[in-house]
């Protein structure tokens, strides 16, 4: 095989290095959870594009520094000072560029392995579950938070949570998708976010690896018995309260359901962003009727981008990020309130031109 002579650039907040016949990209922002920034977006595209033509290359490791969490997700602050100075052109450059390398990933040529540890939400997701091996550890906590701030799950998530191939999850992505709530690592591989456990200790040997066939002997030496998959145990309420297109009957039913459970995920929803549970719903639904992955990051692209526009998601940033007194003032207040029109329009071609893959 031909030895590049060349590695692809190390960044302020990802380093790029190869080790043997392994390409390593490690994000190294741990003060902020490595949530992605625009750059940091670029220069993982950017090697993995190197890598993928590289014949000396066999596998892509992706890990993260800090103890907190492989990635929190997208740079929200950066979206919500886009929106107030550019007119939003920033942050559709972001996720033009995000979602770009979601579906790069999914269709790699090599495997690529993410290490994911501690939080793993929205963004992380769209980095850590769209390629192959997944791996996770005891402390994962993955999670699409988006309703929480007034937006809709993207990155391909609802791709993720709208599959279910082998029959057996039912609404459990709905479920997951509307009330953002986080689950371990258990119910990551139930739900085919994740595809193996091992101690948080092997982690560093597995970042470490130098060639694909290294971590492929450390994974199957190493892995754990998963976690029980505790969300499953609640498919059977979930499946009988999550069902159709409404989001009000959907609350309702969980309000009235006698698992207590049920009830809490009825108070759930009722913090969130009525508009945004709306679309969400209606998201997740056109994505279980998709024939790919860049059918639905297109449709992320023309959601996200339609979100600049609404005050639901400024004030949503604003009770979450900005001001952080977590009592964001929603408007409308019910969901039985948002106007059909708003979700209908979310689906319309974004401002520019539809998101492309080329």
């Amino acid at each position: 095989m031909s030895e590049t002579t060349t590695t692809p650039q190390t960044t302020e907040h990802v380093r790029v290095t190869r080790q043997g016949s392994a390409g390593r990209i490690t994000l190294t922002r741990p003060q902020a959870i490595n949530a992605l920034t625009h750059e940091m977006i670029r220069t993982i595209a950017a090697a993995l594009s190197a890598w993928a033509a590289d014949e000396s290359i066999d596998c892509v490791i992706i890990d993260a520094e800090g103890p907190r969490g492989f990635c929190a997700g997208g740079d929200i602050k950066a979206v919500s000072i886009s929106a107030l100075s550019d007119g939003g052109v920033g942050a559709r450059a972001l996720w033009w560029d995000e979602y770009r390398m979601n579906e790069q990933l999914a269709r790699y040529p090599k495997p690529v392995m993410t290490l994911m540890h501690g939080v793993t939400f929205g963004g992380g997701v769209g980095l850590g579950c769209h390629s192959t091996p997944r791996v996770v550890t005891h402390d994962t906590r993955m999670a699409m938070p988006e309703t929480l701030i007034g937006l809709v799950p993207d990155v391909g998530g609802l791709w993720l949570l709208s599959r279910d191939p082998a029959g057996d999850r039912g609404e459990l992505g709905t479920h997951l998708a509307l009330t953002g709530l986080p689950v371990g690592p258990g119910d990551a591989i139930h739900l085919g976010l994740a595809d193996v456990q091992t101690p948080f200790e092997v982690f560093a040997e597995l970042a470490a690896a130098t060639s694909w066939k290294a971590a492929q002997d450390i994974l199957d030496t190493q892995a754990d018995t998963p976690e029980p998959a505790a969300l499953a145990a609640d498919a059977e309420w979930i499946n009988r309260c999550y069902g159709g297109d409404d989001v009000a009957a959907i609350i309702e039913r969980l309000h009235n359901d006698p698992h207590p459970q049920a009830r809490a995920a009825a108070q759930v929803l009722l913090t969130r962003s009525p508009t945004a549970l709306q679309i969400t719903l209606a998201a997740i639904r056109r994505a279980a009727g998709h024939q790919d992955l860049r059918e639905t990051l297109t449709q992320d692209y023309q959601v996200m981008s339609h979100s600049l526009d609404r005050d639901d998601v400024r004030e949503g940033i604003r009770a979450q990020v900005v001001d952080k007194d977590r009592n964001p003032r929603w408007n409308p207040a019910q969901v039985q309130d948002v106007d059909p029109a708003v979700v209908t329009h979310a689906f319309t071609p974004a401002p520019g031109g539809d998101l492309t893959f080329s």
